[in-house]
């Protein structure tokens, strides 16, 4: 005999598969909640590796805190630097120059490319303690001396420039002058100032490989004509995440003249949008995972309602309301453990092949399902988070024996000569 109680017992041999029309609805709830099971885990698991590659990249390319002089460009600025590092919070500190200019391209054959970039004039000495840069240079190599200029792999690409190749650098000044004496007697023709491209850089991120060029320091002050001055401080902290209580710090320190902004001001709107989003598609994803559960308790209903003469029976023979109930809230529990472990499987499944999906859809289809201008990565990221995997299937099973109740507590009240009567 089956040591398993009489209820488990019954609940596990009447969910064996047969050629019933319940069976087919148990077998449809069953595929219901593995579905949404798997679809919440590989859409949250893909916006948290979303979002945790985001900050990676920021943090890889952008300074913790910034800090800017509100009326002009910083002048003797290494005496800020030294009162900066000595907050034993700050690892680094270096002086920047950041604008957008126009670029333009010379090439030996064929007609030239125009671009307008953001560029970034650093210290060549201090880049490699502010920022990932000097280690993913993929051609040429790490060399601002001179006339040396980097660009982003992206923007390398779209301009069809290489390492060894000139490129012209209009700077805002120059352009500006030249439409002021525009159609004048006076009228003047400034060249531009010429680069060579030392190295390619790729930072896994279409923004910055898209839209920035490096130089150093002193060709940067050159462009805007700041002779020993800087636009700002780039600051690196022990722990990025200590942005903002290190900023007021520093904030009652170097006193009202200066602003300073954190890593977390400059991409606020997108790291926001990002949290927003993976809420929204959790609630959304688990409208989907209720709408399974109401076939739960679709089948079961009809289920009970075709057992209802062997649950007259049971009565009949002592099983008392608590014993029917668990037979067929045992059923539900049954289902949606089944369907949490499918779907658990499914998700874990999907994700671990998640790329060698896209690519395989890249090439049947002969479209770009994740195209990098648009998402900034070329891989699909995703993190499995336990803690998110553990909250999509315990909120999963909760519903769905929730949704098992209703049918449970229905059978339960059945009386013994009504169901009899009933067949």
């Amino acid at each position: 005999m089956s040591r398993l109680p009489f209820e488990l017992f019954l609940a596990l041999r009447y969910l064996r598969p047969k050629r019933t029309f319940v069976s087919v609805i148990t077998l449809i709830s069953v595929i219901g909640v593995m579905i949404g099971v798997a679809v919440l885990i590989i859409v949250i698991s893909v916006m948290t590796g979303f979002s945790q590659e985001l900050r990676e990249k920021i943090l890889g390319f952008s300074a913790h805190l910034k800090v800017m002089k509100y009326d002009d460009a910083m002048a003797g600025y290494s005496d800020l630097m030294r009162e900066i590092s000595s907050n034993q919070n700050v690892i680094a500190v270096a002086p920047f120059i950041l604008g957008q200019v126009m670029i333009k391209t010379q090439p030996a054959v064929g007609k030239s490319r125009v671009a307008a970039p953001w560029i970034r004039g650093v210290d060549p000495k201090l880049e490699s303690r502010i920022s990932a840069l000097p280690t993913n240079i993929i051609s040429g190599e790490f060399d601002l001396e001179g006339d040396g200029v980097l660009l982003g792999s992206e923007l390398a690409a779209n301009l069809h420039v290489s390492v060894g190749d000139r490129i012209a650098i209009y700077s805002p000044r120059n352009l500006e002058e030249m439409e002021k004496h525009r159609g004048k007697e006076d009228e003047v023709i400034i060249p531009p100032d010429e680069f060579v491209v030392r190295g390619i850089f790729d930072l896994g991120y279409y923004e910055y490989d898209a839209n920035v060029i490096i130089t150093s320091l002193r060709s940067a002050q050159s462009l805007y004509e700041l002779r020993g001055k800087a636009h700002g401080l780039f600051v690196m902290l022990r722990d990025p995440y200590q942005a903002m209580p290190v900023s007021a710090q520093l904030r009652a320190t170097l006193g009202p003249d200066y602003g300073i902004t954190t890593w977390m001001n400059d991409n606020s709107k997108l790291l926001t949008a990002l949290v927003v989003e993976k809420k929204v598609m959790f609630i959304l994803l688990i409208v989907i995972m209720i709408v399974a559960a109401f076939c739960i308790m679709n089948s079961q209903i009809t289920f009970v309602v075709q057992k209802t003469r062997e649950i007259g029976i049971l009565k009949a023979l002592g099983a008392s309301r608590s014993q029917i109930m668990s037979l067929f809230f045992g059923q539900s529990c049954i289902i949606a453990m089944v369907g949490v472990a499918w779907g658990l499987g499914t998700g874990m499944l999907a994700l671990k092949f998640r790329n060698e999906f896209l690519d395989f859809m890249n090439r049947s289809t002969g479209l770009e399902l994740f195209p990098r201008e648009i998402y900034s990565f070329s891989r699909l990221p995703a993190v499995i988070d336990a803690g998110d995997v553990t909250l999509i299937c315990g909120t999963a099973f909760v519903i769905c024996v929730l949704a098992g109740l209703v049918p449970a507590w229905f059978a339960g009240r059945l009386r013994p000569v009504e169901a009899l009567r009933h067949e």
